[in-house]
């Protein structure tokens, strides 16, 4: 199981505020490269966001539904990324003071051709790329605290 935590300058509202728009998925999750559409209530528990893995002309069209969330803590995502198979990825977020929030995101295969990797080999493939999702998410979520962008929820 990969866990990666990051400290971000930013409330935990603004960091979820990002979670909450759908339509940013693609900035801060690493190898999503287009989103497609996004259900109306994300991150409503079952709703999903539809998207392309990989670059085009590699990409694959997939989704990622919302199985459990708690705003502004805690959102649980099934991804998928067929033919390789599906993750349960998990977003915790911590207020450690004012404008300070700590990201812990795990993740872990749940399904599929990649279940059969071992889970030292997966989490040696999925720690860096999950640490660069936490980086991006901490830059759009200080830019949008920064700019005072109003939120979605």
């Amino acid at each position: 199981m990969a866990v990666v935590t990051k400290e971000i300058e930013a409330s935990p509202a603004d960091v979820f505020a990002i979670l909450a728009d759908g339509w940013l998925y693609a900035s801060w999750v690493v190898g999503a490269a287009h989103i497609r559409a996004v259900d109306e209530g994300w991150p409503d528990v079952g709703s999903r966001i539809h998207h392309n893995i990989a670059p085009w002309p590699l990409s694959l069209s997939d989704t990622t539904a919302v199985r459990r969330v708690e705003a502004p803590r805690l959102l649980e995502l099934d991804a998928w990324a067929w033919p390789f198979g599906a993750a349960l990825v998990r977003l915790e977020l911590a207020e450690l003071g004012p404008g300070r929030t700590r990201v812990t995101m795990t993740e872990h295969v749940s399904s599929g051709p990649a279940k059969l990797v071992p889970g030292v080999v997966q989490d040696l493939l999925l720690t860096p790329r999950n640490n660069e999702a936490l980086d991006r998410l901490g830059d759009l979520a200080t830019g949008r605290a920064a700019t005072d962008v109003p939120r979605r929820r």
